[in-house]
């Protein structure tokens, strides 16, 4: 498995009327290898009120992914 449940993805979501993308994390709840996509939770308040909101479920390709962290990497020390 590429992602493990409870992983953080960043995931880019185009505005198609601007052009302009929003970055926001999707928390993974599991993922399928073979058709490379990602089924998690959006865990970020979105800026565009035409994205998801915060909390959708979604379905997420691979090749939307530009960043990978694990839960440990967003706890402060």
């Amino acid at each position: 498995m590429t992602y493990d449940p409870g992983d953080y993805v960043k995931v880019e979501f185009a505005d198609e009327a601007t052009g302009v993308g929003e970055w926001m994390w999707v928390r993974v709840h599991y993922c399928d290898d073979e058709k490379k996509l990602v089924f998690g939770r959006l865990d970020n308040e979105p800026l565009n009120d035409d994205n998801p909101q915060l909390g959708s479920e979604l379905a997420v390709s691979y090749s939307q992914i530009r960043e990978h962290r694990k839960p440990t990497e967003f706890t402060k020390h």
